[in-house]
């Protein structure tokens, strides 16, 4: 690609034009307004000190890669600033799930079209697609150590494959309905998965072999989350709990009553003291990990919340909204203080609902995957 003297493919966006002359993230962004970079890699950044919104769609070359962004209307919400980077185009449908590797150099996403693609997190560029599934992929996890990729499909499946080729390695088949969510445990060694079937199953992430069966919710299990220590799980169901059971024995801890509409997501912070949940009464709740107790509850959004994710450093939190009736409403992102509930900024990119929301290893960037089919990368700060 051009420019090959001045940048490194494996470096992220923002590193590439803040770490050789050490200028600010601020400086270097509203220098670079309207700048393309040759090669196709990364066409124009856009810049505001509020939220994008309305952006225009990008134009698409024969690989469905953005040729040209144009910048977006800006209406100042906050002193951050937001940078939305590039938007990838690679799915036909929804994009239901998005997971960043562990070493930030790769994006994951799960579709509506039955696909998982694996890009380039740099710049966008298509790296492969994995189609072993016959069903929407709802959800997509990378192992700890970034060398295999699970994910959850609509085929009542979650299937385990190579995430350097995308060649498959194994079939879980525990469940009786749709998998709608997976989590790979910190450690490695185990991954939960969560169904329409109203059950939480964990299984051996080498071989496949089933674990044990979690049955404390009586409704459909929307989410899993293991904690950073790999000793606990988290669950969200339909039936308007999440549970926190022990991931040794599938034994109950406790239940959590907060909400009052099906729960989506529920996130564990990087400390293991937290647990945010997402759901369909519009907010987000976050409560101690050790006992179930009420910290605060977030209302920014006007829609039900799908995609919640905390930052590495665990001082802030993203959440992803949309209206599942009329595909729009909310349709937003927004970024905000994981001590106190404050408001920091509103991403306003996507035009129809934001399903799933991931924050980048390092914590610069956010993704974000949306029912208008494209995932988008933007500024975390």
């Amino acid at each position: 690609m051009a420019h090959q003297d001045s940048f490194s493919q494996d470096a992220g966006p923002l590193y590439l034009l803040t770490g050789e002359h050490r200028m600010s993230r601020r400086t270097v962004l509203r220098r670079l307004a309207g700048l393309t970079l040759a090669g196709g890699s990364i066409t124009l950044f856009v810049t505001s000190c509020g939220s994008p919104t309305g952006a225009s769609p990008a134009s698409q070359n024969s690989d469905g890669l953005p040729t040209n962004h144009p910048p977006a209307s800006q209406t100042s919400t906050s002193s951050s600033l937001i940078a939305d980077l590039y938007t990838y185009r690679g799915h036909s449908a929804s994009v239901m799930g998005v997971a960043w590797s562990p070493d930030g150099k790769r994006i994951a996403t799960g579709s509506d079209d039955y696909t998982v693609q694996v890009w380039d997190a740099a710049n966008g560029g298509h790296v492969y697609t994995y189609h072993k599934h016959t069903g929407r992929v709802n959800a997509v996890a990378w192992s700890p150590d970034g060398r295999r990729i699970a994910s959850g499909s609509g085929d009542n499946t979650v299937q385990v494959w190579d995430a350097a080729t995308g060649g498959h390695v194994f079939t879980y088949r525990g469940h009786s309905e749709r998998v709608v969510t997976v989590a790979w445990s910190p450690d490695g060694r185990r991954i939960a998965s969560g169904s329409n079937d109203a059950t939480a199953q964990v299984w051996d992430a080498a071989t496949g072999g089933h674990v044990y069966i979690y049955r404390g919710h009586i409704g459909c299990v929307n989410a899993v989350a293991w904690s950073p220590d790999s000793r606990r799980i988290a669950s969200g169901s339909a039936d308007m709990t999440a549970q926190v059971w022990d991931a040794a024995t599938g034994g109950h801890v406790f239940t959590y009553r907060g909400h009052t509409d099906h729960i989506n997501v529920v996130p564990w912070s990087p400390d293991g003291r937290r647990i945010a949940s997402g759901s369909d009464d519009d907010t987000v709740q976050v409560w101690d990990a050790a006992t179930g107790g009420h910290v605060f509850t977030y209302r920014g959004h006007t829609d039900a919340v799908w995609g919640v994710a905390w930052s590495p450093d665990g001082r802030r939190i993203v959440s992803g909204s949309g209206n599942i009736d009329n595909g729009k409403g909310d349709t937003s992102a927004q970024v905000w203080d994981a001590a106190s509930g404050g408001h920091v900024f509103t991403y306003r990119g996507h035009s129809d609902p934001v399903w799933t929301v991931a924050w980048s290893p390092d914590g610069r960037l956010i993704a974000s995957g949306s029912a208008d089919t494209t995932v988008q990368v933007w500024g975390a700060q």
